[in-house]
């Protein structure tokens, strides 16, 4: 996707090496404490939660989050958080967090249900398997882009999110690194044709 994209285009440009290692996303954060992964390119969300386990680079990106439902479905975005209704969404995500904080445990009663990866999450409501899926509007343009016949009805509430790569806390000279790198890529025409390429406008 855009953020393997950009971070190929930023190691060439910064002069380091790249070997892309995909990792269960709940476990992201620990697999890079434990110096299994250098960096999570892969679309974090900067919340205050993580900034306490590690550093991020400037934001490149700021996403809404949307309530996605299949083409044919009728549901509105209220009817998506009533009672007995299966929400879609990443295991472990910023989606998953806000959602359980100030829905659920504010007496709201869908249940939801967690997946490994985001396409998952939406290709289960494409198919019938959950009512609707909470999941970025990237997400959604990803999944749309590659045939799936679904789209937004709406945002449940969680305000727009910043992206930014995140480094261990000690890495101090390879953040330096990649916030050099992001800011060189955002000034070079490459930014654009990358945005274009994962329709993310």
């Amino acid at each position: 996707g855009f953020d393997i994209d950009a971070l190929d285009w930023i190691a060439k440009e910064m002069k380091f090496k790249v070997k892309h290692q995909p990792t269960d996303w709940a476990a992201i954060v620990p697999t890079l404490q434990a110096k299994k992964i250098d960096v999570i390119a892969s679309g974090m969300s900067i919340t205050p939660e993580r900034q306490a386990a590690v550093n991020f680079t400037e934001p490149y990106w700021t996403v809404q989050q949307r309530l996605v439902v299949k083409n044919d479905s009728k549901l509105t975005d209220k009817q998506c958080l009533e009672p007995g209704r299966k929400i879609a969404l990443l295991r472990g995500s910023a989606e998953s967090k806000w959602m359980t904080e100030n829905l659920l445990k504010k007496g709201s009663s869908f249940e939801l249900k967690a997946y490994d990866t985001t396409p998952l999450a939406i290709e289960d409501v494409a198919n019938g398997r959950a009512d609707c899926a909470a999941v970025s509007n990237t997400a959604l343009k990803n999944a749309q882009g590659k045939g799936l016949k679904v789209k937004s009805i709406g945002s449940y509430g969680q305000p727009d999110t910043n992206y930014g790569y995140a480094v261990r806390k000690d890495d101090a000279e390879f953040l330096k690194k990649l916030n050099e790198g992001w800011k060189k890529l955002k000034a070079s025409p490459k930014f654009q044709e990358l945005v274009k390429k994962w329709e993310l406008r």
